[in-house]
This record gives C-alpha cells, sequence and structure tokens, in this order.
C-alpha cells in the first residue's frame, strides 16, 4: 500500500481507460449537452487515489469482491443509452456511446446465499449484468442484485421484456434504486413479491 505525505494510505480506485472521455446527450435541435467529466487520473491522485486502469476482472478487498470486466451485450431490448455521445479521440468531434462499455458490476458472495451482485445505472441492461455475472460464477447460484436497472424515462418501454428476462435468475432479493423507476418496481413487486425491496440511501441490509 502506498504512504501518502500526509501519513494517510493511497485508496485503490479501479478505473476504465475509456471513462474519462468527454460524454454528451445530444439534443432534439442536434446541440449537445456535455455531462461533467470524470475527474482525471491525476486529479484523483491528488486526492489520494491509487488509479488501476484495466479492462479486465480482477479481485479486490482480500480477494473478498469481485470487480468485473466490460459486459458483454447479449440482450436485443437493452440497447444502452440512446442519444448519448462521446467526444472523438482526437478531441475534435462527436461520436455515438451508447453502449457505454466502460460500465462494471461488483460482486460478492454471501455466505450460505449465493452471490449479490451489485450494479451501477445498468446502462448495459440489468439481464446483461446478470447473464455476465451468472458466467463469471458458474457453481453458486446468484442470490441478488442491488443498484439502479435504468428502467425509467424511455426505457419504460423495455420494463416487460426485463422482468421476464429476470425470472430465469431466480433471485432471492432485488433491491432497486435510483434509475429503476416506479414503474419498473411496480412491475418487478407484481411478478417477484417479497423479494423486491426497493434501496434507498441509508438503508440497511443484512443477509
Amino acid at each position: 500500500m502506498i504512504q501518502l505525505k500526509d501519513g494517510g494510505r493511497a485508496v485503490p480506485t479501479y478505473m476504465h481507460p475509456g471513462m474519462y472521455r468527454t460524454r454528451a446527450m445530444k439534443a432534439p435541435d442536434g446541440s449537445m449537452r456535455p455531462f461533467e467529466d470524470v475527474p482525471t487520473q491525476a486529479m484523483l491522485e491528488q486526492q489520494g487515489a491509487l488509479v488501476v486502469h484495466a479492462t479486465e476482472a480482477q479481485l479486490i478487498l482480500d480477494d473478498f469482491f469481485y470487480v468485473s470486466g466490460e459486459i458483454p451485450r447479449v440482450t436485443p431490448f437493452e440497447t444502452g443509452l440512446q442519444g448519448q455521445h462521446r467526444r472523438t479521440e482526437d478531441g475534435l468531434d462527436w461520436e455515438p456511446d451508447p453502449l457505454l462499455m466502460d460500465e462494471r458490476f461488483v460482486a460478492v458472495t454471501v455466505k450460505d446465499k449465493g452471490v449479490l451482485v451489485f450494479t451501477a445505472c445498468s446502462h448495459a441492461g440489468v439481464v446483461n449484468v446478470l447473464a455476465h455475472a451468472r458466467d463469471c460464477f458458474p457453481g453458486p447460484p446468484l442470490f441478488g442484485v442491488m443498484g439502479g436497472f435504468h428502467l425509467s424515462g424511455g426505457n419504460e418501454r423495455i420494463i416487460p421484456e426485463t422482468v421476464d428476462a429476470m425470472r430465469a435468475f431466480d433471485l432471492k432479493t432485488i433491491a432497486a434504486a435510483h434509475c429503476t423507476g416506479w414503474r419498473a418496481v411496480s412491475a418487478l413487486s407484481d411478478a417477484f413479491g417479497d423479494a423486491v425491496a426497493p434501496s434507498a440511501v441509508g438503508k440497511t441490509y443484512r443477509f
């Protein structure tokens, strides 16, 4: 572990090398509305990060947690964040970037339960995330998924397909957060009953 000048320790921070590209949403009038950039490697290191760039999966925190690599896109209905663009490598133009291939998931095995998957905003599609997690952990069952499922706004159209596809994973906990949206939470609750536990900041889960 790297020791910092102030006596603290640098915090390992796992970054996909493609995260730093400037991104924007294309408006109906054709203009680009940029998002705030991800902090640069130098900025992160100034705040005490030990930046690790990788596109492949890794084990972290004494090998207890699994950080995925790039998530394969296998479903026909999960199409990412439509309208999103990113700067070209030369910085002079924009190019479509709906798939956000820098997105990952984190997973941990819960004793006597199975694998719990932490997804981000699920721009990859929560079913794509779960399918890849199942491939990465062929032994234990998937126990649950926690995070945003990217089913609000324009993605409400894929709620039926998503709910139907999630049946194959037999999840015991579905902790739906932020970008899932209330319509999707309602549909998930109708389909999976008490397995659905809407998530919010400060909520504690015990397994």
